[in-house]
This record gives C-alpha cells, sequence and structure tokens, in this order.
C-alpha cells in the first residue's frame, strides 16, 4: 500500500498530501480488516468447516447485532463523512470538544489525536459533533507591548514599525509584513501597543514569541523601557501632623 501511494506522488494528478496521508492510513486500516477475515476462513476451510452455511448464519447474528450496535454503525458512517467532506486529515492540528492536538490516524470506527504533551487520545468517531482545524486556513500572532507614559509614544511606535518591515525577510512564516493596530488599552502605569502579523497555519506561536524578543531588543536600542509596577505610599502620621498644624495656624 504504501508503494502505491509512492506512485502517486509522481503523478501529475494529485490530491493533497493531507488527504493522502489520512486515505493511505484509511486504505492501511481496511486492508488489516480484510486479510484477518480472509485468513480466518482459510483457517475454517482447512479445518474441514462448511463456510457456506457458516457465513449465511453470520449474515442473520450480524443483522440481529446491528440492531444492537447502533453507536458502532454511527462511528464508522460519521468515519465516512469525515473524510469524505475533508472536515481534518492526518497530520492536521485540531480540536475536539476538551481535546487538542494532532491527528495521527483517522479509521473507519476511531480517530486518534495525539496531544503537545504526548497523550494519545482515541476518540469514537460517533463522539465528534464540532471540530476546530487550525492547519487549513492562515494563523494570526498578536504581542501586546506595553509603553511607559512617560516615554514618546509616537517614537515608540516608529521605531516599532521600522522592525517590523524588516522581519518578513527574517521569518519565512511570515505571510505578509506585521502591522501595529495602535493602542489597545490603559493600564494603571503602562499603555498597550498591539502587534499582529497573519502567518502560515500553526506557526503564530513561534512567529510570536520571536516578536516580543526583537521587539524588546529594539526599544532596548533606542532607550525605550518598559514600564514597571509602582506603588504610591502616605505616611498617614505625618498626614494627621500637617492637619494639626494647620488647625492651630
Amino acid at each position: 500500500m504504501n508503494k502505491i501511494f509512492e506512485v502517486r506522488t509522481k503523478s501529475p494528478l494529485r490530491i493533497s498530501e493531507r488527504r493522502e496521508a489520512t486515505l493511505m492510513k484509511l486504505v492501511q486500516n481496511v486492508f488489516t480488516y480484510a486479510v484477518y477475515f480472509i485468513a480466518l476462513v482459510m483457517i475454517l476451510e482447512a479445518m474441514s468447516i462448511n463456510i457456506t452455511a457458516l457465513l449465511a448464519g453470520a449474515g442473520i447474528v450480524g443483522l440481529a447485532v446491528g440492531f444492537g450496535a447502533q453507536n458502532l454503525v454511527r462511528d464508522i458512517i460519521t468515519g465516512f463523512f469525515i473524510i469524505f467532506e475533508d472536515q481534518f486529515s492526518v497530520g492536521d492540528y485540531v480540536r475536539v470538544g476538551s481535546f487538542e492536538g494532532t491527528v495521527e490516524e483517522i479509521g473507519l470506527r476511531t480517530t486518534k489525536i495525539k496531544s503537545w504533551t504526548g497523550e494519545l487520545n482515541i476518540l469514537p468517531n460517533g463522539s465528534i459533533i464540532e471540530v476546530t482545524n487550525f492547519s487549513i486556513h492562515n494563523s494570526v500572532a498578536f504581542v501586546d507591548v506595553s509603553i511607559s507614559y512617560e516615554e514618546d509614544i509616537q517614537k515608540a511606535e516608529k521605531v516599532i514599525a521600522d522592525l517590523l518591515e524588516e522581519l518578513p525577510e527574517k521569518y519565512e512564516d511570515m505571510v505578509k509584513p506585521p502591522e501595529i493596530l495602535g493602542i489597545q488599552t490603559l493600564g494603571p502605569s503602562e499603555l498597550v501597543i498591539r502587534v499582529i502579523s497573519e502567518v502560515k497555519p500553526m506557526r503564530h506561536f513561534f512567529i510570536a514569541r520571536m516578536l516580543r524578543k526583537d521587539i524588546r531588543v529594539r526599544l532596548n536600542e533606542h532607550g525605550i523601557e518598559i514600564p514597571f509596577p509602582r506603588m504610591v505610599m502616605y505616611n498617614r502620621t505625618e498626614e494627621i501632623s500637617a492637619k494639626q498644624t494647620r488647625m492651630n495656624e
């Protein structure tokens, strides 16, 4: 089966790599079940067991079991539509309910999702109701930059804007140059400038980390400091003494 898909990679009429990986896993899954069934039939024939009568009886039993195995039928049908509609494929990063990770395998009955911490989550296809696929469209990385109120805001924005124009040549994951949206919030001791960048799918985590680093370094080079928490303290004893002095006067 692997050789067949290797030959298809050289064909001019190709489907996406995501679809090829999914179909290869599915075909291997189906082929495994078929081999097990054929091997079982051959063993029974070698033991001189009447296969025809056995298969006829198995058909009747299977029909009876089918009415009670509604969940199994639902899992298989849902798995078929997942693949047919290309909702997600092997290698995609998805979120299904409380599970989030990379799709390892899509079978006839179950889907395997590996989380970034290494756990392998096996989900019945029938339980997959809502899916968020992060691997189809471009992602957006956003970074909030805190600037002290004492700093020149226009100068800080100009320094950041000049840096952002240089970054697409440095990071190939950026689809287009980042941009400054403006002041996002006004905090107790700082104002926050938001920067966004459209990047390739699932590269927003990496680009966001690099943006924070590069912006911090460039602001330091221009002497623009980030704010720090401040606390104003009043000496109540001195305040009372001052009031008494004014009253005596």
